[in-house]
């Protein structure tokens, strides 16, 4: 094929794309907008049910519904099934999966209140990230690590607002704090604030603690910006009554 041609119908496919990217987009930010208080759940699709990691997510999922946070996930199997499972039984939130359109057909697990799909794989992570006040790390692998080092990122660099990082599973996730706290804190390429970002932890309750003292740090941001009579702002200030905080 003559270069210039090529060049030409590439571009021109790449315009194409710019759109559906927007679509994409559009529709996260239409469909999730009238959210509220919510949390993020990360964590491995291949924990299987009897695995302690997931019946740990299914309880924390539903303790995060009770207390009024609807549960985000990629809304695939292992952990994130197991925490819209626990949302999904609560009643009291919403349990929401974000998933991905493939080639073959990429199932949703069946604990879901509010599904969306999108074409593109960074803006659905986008989505996970932008309507939560807290983000739960559970075990996982690869994805996960991104994940977890993307949100922290954008936390660092003020990209995003201030949120709670909660590692769940001292066990899984001790020997990565330590190369954090040590070769990374003593080559100087991340400071003790910036290790501060995280929490570990294995009991609910003090997760639900720590998000608790999210959502108060998301409405001072929310106050100090003039926000706090915007429908997001009422909405979490409703949880925030209603949890007697």
């Amino acid at each position: 094929m003559n270069r210039r041609i090529r060049d030409k119908n590439s571009i021109y496919l790449d315009s194409w794309s710019l759109f559906k990217i927007m679509a994409d987009f559009v529709k996260g930010y239409d469909e999730l907008d009238d959210l509220g208080a919510a949390v993020t759940v990360f964590g491995s699709a291949r924990l299987k049910r009897d695995h302690p990691s997931y019946k740990k997510a299914e309880e924390i999922g539903k303790k995060l519904a009770d207390s009024g946070y609807s549960v985000i996930t990629g809304g695939s199997f292992g952990i994130m099934e197991a925490a819209n499972k626990g949302a999904k039984t609560s009643q009291h939130a919403e349990s929401i999966g974000l998933n991905i359109d493939l080639p073959h057909e990429q199932k949703g697990n069946e604990y879901l209140d509010r599904e969306l799909k999108f074409d593109y794989f960074f803006v659905r992570k986008v989505m996970l990230v932008r309507y939560s006040l807290a983000y739960i790390i559970m075990p996982g692998g690869f994805g996960t690590l991104d994940e977890l080092f993307e949100t922290l990122t954008l936390i660092q660099t003020k990209k995003s607002s201030p949120a709670a990082v909660i590692l769940v599973g001292k066990d899984y996730w001790s020997k990565l704090f330590e190369f954090m706290e040590t070769s990374m804190m003593e080559y100087g390429t991340i400071n003790q604030k910036d290790l501060d970002l995280i929490s570990i932890i294995d009991d609910a309750d003090e997760l639900i603690k720590i998000v608790d003292g999210s959502l108060n740090v998301q409405l001072e941001a929310i106050t100090d910006m003039g926000l706090d009579s915007s429908n997001y702002g009422t909405m979490l200030k409703n949880v925030h009554d209603i949890r007697g905080l």
